[in-house]
Order: structure tokens, then C-alpha cells, then sequence
């Protein structure tokens, strides 16, 4: 039998009709998406340099490095000030509750904001320029009210004042800038560039909270520098909470378990990380803040300070190592491995700390609250990616605009956020006092108990995308 052209071309036809049926599909998948990009004006995301990825994640780097100092010094300086121990909690609640409530107002403009200057970034330079000056402020308030006051009792009741206000502001900005910043990136980069711009954003976070913490680590009043300048112990030296909750309540459940997971993971981390520098100087260096600022016990505190400013930095480099490896994890253990994992070692490592309070075994235990924080700053908003694909296919796929009557990625990166605040707000009612009765010792066993109990959480009910 002689095959003839016809007959050829006749036997190809259905493979031929099929692969025309498929870039038929194609195009109307292409022209869907080009009809509600048009349709909501909008820009078709593209594929970004890594340079252009690593200049935006140069904002991360200095948040991180201001809220390294925060984290190191914020407790020592208060106390160096005269804080009293019953008005912690006063200042670890007033910025939270002021974010938790707040917090998705900012979202929910910047997804509506019109300014030609961009949605993002008019808030994320205000807040910038907030944090420089809350920073000022706590860290030098007791120099400043020194220079205006020379009444003993009135230096010191306005010292505590200033001081705490710096405190309010900067955790208010610092807190805030992160949405607008992770829901920049969102904006304008492509799917597989979100993946590469969270890693990264979590590089460049461990080395700007790495340097914050060896800032805090050297002993500058023995420099040239230090004699210059001060050291900062140096002595003389339209929304509601309803509206909220609607937010949150209207979110689909998978959403509302991953801002579960998130406030565990944040809760656990900052109980750790603030009161870390104080752990060290009074439980494992036996220092006391409150003595004389000449006598040996401040002095011996002042070193573990110093010594727990090591460990942080400790941890900011191992964030940013693993930040790496996460992306050679990835594809073996997936977003549930990395997130499990995140939580397991940082609930094991505090534990260890807690029970054996030594210096050696505690700087080198500091390597996993890297693991910790980089899985805090990464695998969430990837969660939130993966759900807002997941959601923009389904409606290709039912004829639907993409992009048109849906939640903006402002507002469910706010929501996310919002999960530091509320964290802050239940440490700050019961850490606080818990620290006050029990000492800092209590904090790194809080710790390792609220993250072993996300690392179940995380394991059996946060939703992942295949």
C-alpha cells in the first residue's frame, strides 16, 4: 500500500488538531489575562535583573539593621534609665495595639493609593523616615533631657518618657514598612521572581541584622569613636478593631490558618529576641542592670550584653546562609518541610538554652534562631503567592478577569503582618509580668513552648499548593 500525500497529511490531522487546540487555549488564557490587565490598568509583571531584586531587598537590609539595635539594646536601655519592671508591659503594648488595629488600614490604601510616585512606596518612605526617628530617641533620650534638665528626679522621669516614646515610634514604622515592602515586590515582579525576591529579602535581612547586632556587639566606648561621640551607656550619659476582624473573618480559612501559624512563629521569636541581650547579661553572666554604673555587677551586665549582641549577630548570619540553602531545599522537602523545620529547631534550640544556661553552648545553640527567622520572613508570603496564583489560574480557567473584584495583595500582606503586632500585644500583657516575677530566664522556655506547639500547627493545618 502506497501512502500518499494526502493520506499523509490525513494521518497527522488529529495530532496536529490537538496541538492547535492547545495554542488555541493558550491564546485565550493570554488574551483573558491581556483583557484584564487592560481592564484594571495594570502593568504585565516582568522578569526583574538580580540587581534590580537586590536593590529592593536593600530596604529589608536597613529595617532589619535598626531593628537589630532595637532588639539588642531596647530592654538594657530602658532599664539603664530606671525603667520599673511593672511598666514593661506598658511599653511593649502601646505600638502593637496601635499596628494590630492600624496595620490593614495602611495595606488597604496602599493597594488603593494613586500617587504617581507609585502605590508602595510613599509609605514606605514615610515609615522609613519614622523609624530614623524613634531610633534617635531611645537611644539617646537620656543625653538629650540631660542637656535641658538638671533636677536629678525630673532628668530621670523624662528620660523614661523620651526614651519610650522613641521605643512607640520606631517598633510602630518598623513593624508597618514590612507590608508595603513585601507587597512591592508582589507588584512588580513576575511569579518566579516573587520565589527569588522573598529569598532574597531574607539574605538581605540576616546581613543588615547581622551588622545591627555586631554595631552592639563592640565595645565602642574603648574606641576613638566612643570617646568622640557617647556610647549608648554612657552616664551623665479610620479604622477599628471591628473593622479588623471583619478583614480577617472574610478571609478565606486557609488564609486565616496561615496568619495562625504566623503569630505562633512571632510570638516564639520575640519572646526569645528581646529579651535575649538581658538573658545574657543577668542569667548567664549573673550581672544586675539596676546597680551602681561603676560598681561590678553593671559592669559584668553591660558584658553579657555585649556577649548576647555576638549571639544575635550569630543568628542574623545563619539567617542569611540559610536563606540560600532553603532555595536548594526546596524542591526535596517542599514549603511544608522548610516551615516544619523552621519551627522544630528553634523550639529545640531555646530549650536547650533555657536548661543549660552557658555562654559557649548558648552562641553556638544561636545559629538556629536563623533558621527561625529566615523561615518567618519567606515561606508565610510565599504561602500568600502560591494562594493568589492558585486563585488567578481558577478564574482563567472559569473566564473570569483575572485581578477584577479580588483582595489586593496589600491588604492579605497587612493581614500577615498584623500577627507581629498581636504577638507583641500578648507578650506585652504576659511576658511582661512573667518576666518581672520569673526573670529573663523564662523567656527562652516560653519560647521553645509556643514553637514546638506552631511546629504542630504548622505540620497539620496550614493548606500548601502542590
Amino acid at each position: 500500500m502506497t501512502l500518499t500525500k494526502e493520506s499523509f497529511h490525513g494521518a497527522l490531522l488529529p495530532t496536529s488538531g490537538v496541538a492547535k487546540a492547545d495554542m488555541d487555549g493558550t491564546r485565550e488564557k493570554e488574551e483573558a489575562l491581556r483583557q484584564s490587565v487592560m481592564r484594571t490598568r495594570a502593568a504585565v509583571p516582568r522578569r526583574r535583573a538580580v540587581g534590580r531584586l537586590v536593590m529592593h531587598s536593600m530596604a529589608m537590609f536597613g529595617r532589619e539593621f535598626c531593628y537589630a539595635v532595637e532588639a539588642a539594646f531596647v530592654t538594657p536601655v530602658l532599664l539603664s534609665v530606671g525603667l520599673p519592671k511593672n511598666l514593661y508591659s506598658l511599653v511593649w503594648l502601646i505600638s502593637p495595639i496601635l499596628g494590630f488595629v492600624l496595620q490593614p488600614v495602611v495595606g488597604s490604601a496602599s493597594d488603593h493609593c494613586t500617587c504617581s510616585w507609585g502605590r508602595r512606596r510613599p509609605y514606605i518612605l514615610g515609615l522609613g523616615i519614622i523609624m530614623l526617628l524613634g531610633m534617635a530617641l531611645y537611644l539617646n533620650g537620656d543625653v538629650m533631657i540631660s542637656a535641658f534638665i538638671d533636677e536629678r528626679d525630673k532628668q530621670r522621669t523624662w528620660a523614661i518618657v523620651i526614651t519610650m516614646l522613641g521605643v512607640v515610634l520606631f517598633d510602630f514604622a518598623a513593624d508597618f514598612i514590612d507590608g508595603p515592602i513585601k507587597a512591592y515586590l508582589f507588584d512588580v515582579c513576575s511569579h518566579q521572581d516573587k520565589e527569588k525576591g522573598l529569598h532574597y529579602h531574607a539574605l538581605f535581612t540576616g546581613l543588615g541584622g547581622a551588622l545591627g547586632y555586631l554595631t552592639g556587639a563592640m565595645d565602642w566606648g574603648q574606641t576613638v569613636l566612643g570617646y568622640t561621640l557617647a556610647s549608648e551607656f554612657q552616664e551623665k550619659r479610620q479604622m477599628t478593631l471591628k473593622s479588623l476582624l471583619k478583614t480577617l473573618l472574610s478571609m478565606p480559612s486557609h488564609y486565616r490558618c496561615l496568619c495562625v501559624s504566623h503569630l505562633f512563629g512571632w510570638m516564639a521569636f520575640l519572646s526569645n529576641m528581646l529579651f535575649f541581650t538581658d538573658f545574657m547579661g543577668q542569667v548567664v553572666y549573673h550581672g544586675n542592670p539596676y546597680a551602681p554604673h561603676n560598681s561590678t555587677l553593671y559592669l559584668t551586665y553591660k558584658a553579657g550584653v555585649e556577649m548576647g549582641c555576638w549571639g544575635l549577630c550569630i543568628n542574623a548570619i545563619s539567617s542569611s546562609v540559610y536563606s540560600y540553602l532553603q532555595k536548594v531545599l526546596l524542591p526535596y522537602i517542599g514549603l511544608k518541610g522548610l516551615y516544619f523545620i523552621g519551627y522544630l529547631l528553634f523550639g529545640l534550640g531555646t530549650g536547650l538554652i533555657g536548661l543549660f544556661p552557658n555562654v559557649y553552648s548558648t552562641l553556638a545553640l544561636c545559629s538556629l534562631f536563623g533558621v527561625m527567622s529566615s523561615t518567618l520572613y519567606t515561606v508565610p508570603f510565599h504561602l500568600i503567592a502560591e494562594y493568589h496564583r492558585e486563585e488567578e489560574s481558577l478564574k482563567l480557567q472559569e473566564g473570569e478577569q483575572a485581578g477584577e473584584h479580588g483582595r489586593g495583595k496589600g491588604i492579605d500582606c497587612a493581614a500577615l503582618t498584623c500577627m507581629v503586632q498581636l504577638a507583641q500585644i500578648i507578650l506585652g500583657v504576659g511576658l511582661g509580668l512573667l518576666v518581672s516575677v520569673a526573670g529573663s530566664a523564662v523567656t527562652v522556655i516560653s519560647a521553645s513552648t509556643v514553637a514546638l506547639v506552631g511546629c504542630c500547627f504548622v505540620a497539620f493545618c496550614i493548606r500548601y499548593v502542590d
